[in-house]
Formats: structure tokens, C-alpha cells, sequence
């Protein structure tokens, strides 16, 4: 298990800044874990950085065109948990709000601040009542509370579908919903306009809380939005870093990278060195995210012909 202080203290022997079998001072150490998580600020704004996308999963509300992203927002979950280690347990029906999807921000009476969700064990997340088990990112201890959760505010919305009930079936169909740009959305004439759920959408990312603007004003409708996740800042030296293979070598090296000028090495060889170690660790990284279009397939029977199709399933029936 690497920890933040890990990737610190290799920075600093990678520049030459300690020697074999030192440690940092205080002050060195506070200086490079404040580096570190501008660093992994940076990476959120680097599309191929980021390895996978956040859901964000919401219930509409009747009348409501408004809602706010990020601490405090409008949007995010509500339920009973418990925390042993790095598990969270939530029991059947105990959400009372809102749905438990990964990259949450957590907040109760004896949650560590700053712990997130980072995976799924035996709850599936995206049911406003599911109960189960989640990873955590920071190993605790928290008896049975009342724990409030919520997304960071995205710096974008990429895509976003709506998910109403089957009328008579039991389940539900999935629509997709257009992202708006605000030029489009300052052009829709009547924005209180009723209809039956969201069909278009414009995100405002502000700066402390992000705001989402629905259109038609929808009576119901579950939106389920992807956003690129923004990576957490670590709140202590020795906290569980828990991202994929081969990121702690991309912020081993990164880190060194930037902390040279500080540190006033100048000597060309460790400069070009480090930079090309940087360099490689990001690219490698970045191809394993990188992925191409999909290109669309149709099935033959749909090419030929007036074959019936389920195209009324885009628009639900409302042209």
C-alpha cells in the first residue's frame, strides 16, 4: 500500500534531496504534500488523465428546473451507514434520499473528513434504496449515523440519460438527453415550459457549486449524468492511496519533476532525466485511457427496407 508521505519521500530521493534511508523535515514534507494535490487538481482537468466517469444520479423534481453540484448542493444522498476499516455498510431501505454512486464525498458524526466512495462490494449503487457494502478511502471506525453525502462540482457534464417507469411493465426505459450549450439554452424561448421529463440540459460550472438547468419542467424522471471524475485531495500523510496501476509512478515522477525548482537543482542530465521519466509515466497513463469512437452497427434487417424499428424508444412516443 503506497501513502502520500510514500511518493513524497521518493520524490525527494529521486532529486537528491535526501539521501538513502533519510526522511523529510516537517516543513519539506508539508511543502511537497501541498504540491501533490495540485498536482492531482491539474490531472482533473486533463481528459486522459481521468480513468473513468462519475455518475451523478438524481431524482427531478415537479416544478423544479434549478439544481446545484458539489458540497452543500441540492444534489447528492442521504442514508444510515456504518464504517469498519475501510467498509461502509448500509442496510436495506436505508436510503432515504438521493442514490450512493462512487467518487461521493461522505460527512456524519465520526467520519473522517474527506472520505470518499471508491468502490462497490455487495451494493450496486445507482437505487435510491439499494443497501450493501462500499469501499471507502480512508480506514475508520463510525457506528450506525445518519451520513450525507455529495459530488465534487464537475468541471463538465458529457452525457446524461433520463430514466422514467414502464407504464404497466414494472421496470423502466432509459432516454437520452441533450447537452446544451448556453447559447442554446438562452434560446429556448419558454424555459418553464411543462413536459413529461427532461429532455435537454445546460450545466453552469460557477465556481464554488455547479448549477444544472433542466428543460422541459419535468413531473418526473430519474437523471442519471457522467462527468469526468475529479480526483480527490488527500487530507493526511499516511491515507491509502488508491488509484489504478501505474499512477503512483506518474506522481512519484511528476512530483519530482516540480519539486527541482525548489530545491535549485540545475543540472541538465537529472533535469532531462526526470522530465523524460515524467514524461513517459503520464504517456502511458494516457494511452491506456485514450479510447477511440465506437463506430455504430445496425442490424441487416434494419438497412433494408421499411423494417419496424424501436425508434419511438428515442423520443418516447413525443415529437
Amino acid at each position: 500500500m503506497t501513502t502520500p508521505y510514500d511518493i513524497i519521500t521518493r520524490s525527494l530521493k529521486d532529486i537528491g534531496a535526501l539521501e538513502a534511508g533519510e526522511s523529510p523535515s516537517a516543513d519539506a514534507a508539508q511543502d511537497a504534500f501541498d504540491m501533490l494535490n495540485d498536482l492531482c487538481a491539474q490531472w482533473s482537468n486533463e481528459n486522459m488523465m481521468v480513468f473513468y466517469k462519475t455518475e451523478i444520479i438524481f431524482q427531478t423534481v415537479q416544478n423544479t428546473v434549478q439544481y446545484t453540484l458539489g458540497p452543500g448542493g441540492s444534489v447528492g444522498a442521504t442514508f444510515t451507514g456504518s464504517i469498519s476499516g475501510t467498509t461502509l455498510t448500509v442496510p436495506a431501505n436505508g436510503v432515504t434520499a438521493g442514490a450512493i454512486t462512487m467518487g461521493m464525498t461522505l460527512s456524519g458524526t465520526g467520519i473522517t473528513a474527506g472520505t470518499t466512495i471508491v468502490g462497490f462490494n455487495t451494493g450496486a449503487g445507482g437505487n435510491v434504496n439499494k443497501g450493501g457494502t462500499y469501499t471507502v478511502s480512508s480506514s475508520q471506525t463510525a457506528s450506525s449515523t445518519t451520513i450525507t453525502a455529495y459530488y465534487e462540482r464537475p468541471l463538465t457534464i458529457e452525457s446524461a440519460f433520463v430514466r422514467v417507469s414502464a407504464s404497466g411493465s414494472g421496470g423502466y426505459l432509459d432516454y437520452p438527453v441533450s447537452i446544451l450549450s448556453l447559447e442554446e439554452y438562452e434560446s429556448l424561448g419558454i424555459k418553464q415550459l411543462s413536459g413529461p421529463w427532461a429532455k435537454m440540459i445546460y450545466y453552469q460550472p460557477s465556481e464554488t457549486l455547479g448549477t444544472l438547468y433542466v428543460f422541459p419542467n419535468p413531473s418526473s424522471g430519474e437523471l442519471h449524468l457522467f462527468a469526468s471524475t475529479i480526483f480527490r485531495t488527500f487530507q493526511n500523510y499516511y491515507e491509502t492511496i488508491t488509484l489504478p496501476q501505474g499512477y503512483n509512478m506518474a506522481l512519484r515522477w511528476c512530483l519530482a519533476e516540480r519539486l527541482m525548482p525548489m530545491y535549485g537543482k540545475a543540472s541538465a542530465t537529472q533535469i532531462t532525466l526526470i522530465n523524460g521519466f515524467s514524461a513517459q509515466a503520464k504517456a502511458t497513463i494516457k494511452r491506456t485511457n485514450m479510447k477511440p469512437p465506437q463506430v455504430a452497427r445496425y442490424p441487416d434487417s434494419l438497412l433494408m427496407g421499411k423494417a419496424k424499428d424501436a425508434g419511438f424508444i428515442m423520443d418516447g412516443g413525443f415529437r
